[in-house]
């Protein structure tokens, strides 16, 4: 059965029952096959890549070591295993020296963070009140007192939830849980002896090993994985490269600034201001910035300038 509507050159089918039914069969079989790709690769893909994460880190560590490699053998004429040896233990050894020394001083800032926690608190309330009472004072002639006064019982209702905090059950919960955090630290350690070794092997023989690899993958597929490669690196791998190397930029830069304005904390604080840097609109001048004003707010005008060079020198690299 044919219809259309005159004078607009077009013509539309009606499907058959049983054409109808063939379209709803494929849908649903389309639906199912997504549904079981789905499950595959929630039960069996993410349990079989956590288990095979070593080999695919040492994949990923012997692509981004290979141009390094060739490069090296091409000037010294050694040998590719000679080579790769020394570039991964080099790797491991700058990483390693660099974590062990950010977690030491990690390490010792929680420890004092913990021990000084009561002080901090008192010092943190009292701040907060000193600002309350300054706005307030400032605000007493433009703000009616109805809305004071709700400020003043919600700063309280902060104050009395904050002093009720109970931390001794956070430390028990925390040391209760110690058994599986070092079955977890063992594992870690399995883990990491298996990616240091993989991380040899697989540099060593990274071009056979593509090599033989995609000689084994039909070409159709090849091409497949070359585009998606090529639309995921134009559309989310320039991305996050920048963003990775902005905010281990930005995490250098809060570091050094805080250590040379000797504030306690400073490698803590840094971390968390380079991971709220990473998430898009938000930035680390959120947190920078009101800190400044409440700091010149309770007169600590050095420590604001301080703060808002930092952020100046944050704005400017992420410029450049």
């Amino acid at each position: 059965m044919r219809c259309g509507k005159e004078g607009t050159g077009m013509e539309h089918t009606q499907l058959s029952w049983h054409q109808r039914g063939q379209l709803w069969l494929r849908l649903g079989l389309r639906g199912a096959l997504a549904l079981g790709g789905a499950a595959l690769v929630v039960w069996v893909g993410v349990p079989l890549a956590s288990l095979l994460s070593p080999f695919l880190f040492a994949l990923v560590l012997a692509w981004v070591l290979n141009p390094a490699v060739r490069w090296l053998q091409r000037r010294t004429n050694a040998s590719r295993k000679a080579v790769s040896m020394v570039l991964v233990v080099l790797v491991f050894a700058v990483i390693g020296g660099v974590l062990f020394g950010l977690g030491w001083i990690a390490v010792d800032q929680v420890r004092s963070l913990f021990d000084n926690r009561q002080s901090l608190l008192d010092e943190l309330l009292g701040g907060l009140v000193s600002v309350v009472n300054s706005v307030s004072g400032w605000l007493g002639g433009l703000v009616p007192q109805g809305v004071l006064t709700t400020s003043e019982d919600l700063v309280d209702a902060f104050v009395g939830w904050v002093q009720g905090l109970d931390f001794s059950g956070w430390l028990t919960e925390m040391a209760g849980q110690a058994p599986s955090m070092v079955t977890g630290v063992s594992n870690f350690a399995v883990a990491l002896v298996v990616f240091m070794m993989g991380s040899y092997f697989i540099t060593g023989d990274y071009p056979r090993l593509r090599f033989e690899l995609a000689d084994r993958v039909p070409m159709v597929a090849r091409d497949f994985c070359r585009s998606v490669k090529d639309i995921f690196m134009s559309a989310f791998g320039g991305y996050v490269k920048s963003q990775l190397i902005l905010s281990a930029g930005v995490f250098m830069i809060l570091t050094i600034g805080f250590l040379l304005m000797r504030q306690p904390y400073g490698l803590l604080l840094a971390f968390g201001l380079a991971v709220l840097d990473f998430i898009p609109i938000i930035g680390s001048g959120t947190m920078m910035v009101p800190w400044a004003v409440v700091d010149m707010v309770l007169g600590n005008y050095g420590e604001a300038a301080a703060l808002m060079s930092i952020w100046g020198v944050i704005a400017l690299f992420r410029r450049f």
